[in-house]
């Protein structure tokens, strides 16, 4: 399924898809609140037996649409804010700080925004990330999602050094899309960011660590939003 959803993705890149992930992303957000909470925590959706990490999973590839979707600039700053204020109240402030710097580059990328705009957004997304860690929650830390690098450092040293590397490579690995002509930076800078500061954040709190803890939903949002990237028209990788 996944296989076939990256090629998918690849093959079938359209600028009309963008909106839909931003809704379908704020929609999803917005379903978390339907669950069962975990400690008064909302992030998850269950589909049968699969619990879904929402943010983890969407980010990314909403991400991805916002730095290039056609919209008009309020219902575009709207969307921003909807999604940074959903992950406030989950609350949730790993993902709403990732979101605010990978948000943060997206805008200033964007050519159709002043930079008068683009800053007053900024400083938007920064109050909201900021209101995050004024409501901390109450989870207690799991050691195979949250406490993972300390399992291996236990088992191995190296072993835990090399899955550091891999995490900050892979976390970087974005950057290698070449800068895109619509674009003010990179194209692949906003989801570099959301992805950096997504792994550092365990070093501040009880966060999950994407990509090497236990769980599917930031691996399979990782390779959906890397593959989104990479499928944007334009340029390759230089």
């Amino acid at each position: 399924g996944l296989i076939l959803g990256l090629g998918m993705i690849a093959v079938g890149r359209r600028r009309s898809m963008d909106s839909l992930l931003v809704v379908a992303t704020i929609i999803a957000l917005a379903a978390t609140f339907s669950f069962p909470d975990q400690s008064g925590v909302h992030r998850w959706i269950d589909l049968g037996a699969v619990h879904v990490n929402i943010a983890g999973l969407l980010l990314p590839l909403a991400i991805v649409a916002l730095a290039e979707v056609r919209l008009a600039t309020p219902v575009l700053l709207a969307a921003i804010a909807a999604i940074a204020a959903l992950l406030v109240a989950q609350p949730d402030a790993s993902q709403a700080t990732a979101f605010a710097v990978g948000g943060s580059l997206l805008l200033l990328g964007r050519r159709d925004l002043s930079a008068a705009v683009s800053l007053v957004a900024i400083l938007g997304l920064a109050g909201l990330a900021l209101v995050g860690w004024l409501r901390p929650d109450s989870l207690l830390p799991v050691p195979e999602v949250e406490g993972v690098f300390g399992l291996l450092a236990a088992a191995s040293l190296p072993f835990a050094a090399a899955a550091a590397v891999a995490l900050a490579t892979t976390s970087l690995s974005p950057l290698l899309r070449t800068s895109d002509p619509e674009s003010r930076m990179p194209a692949g800078a906003p989801l570099a960011g959301y992805f950096a500061t997504t792994a550092i954040m365990p070093l501040l709190g009880a966060y999950p660590v994407p990509l090497v803890g236990l769980g599917m939903s930031f691996p399979l949002g990782y390779c959906l939003g890397v593959a989104l990237l990479f499928a944007k028209p334009g340029t390759g990788i230089r």
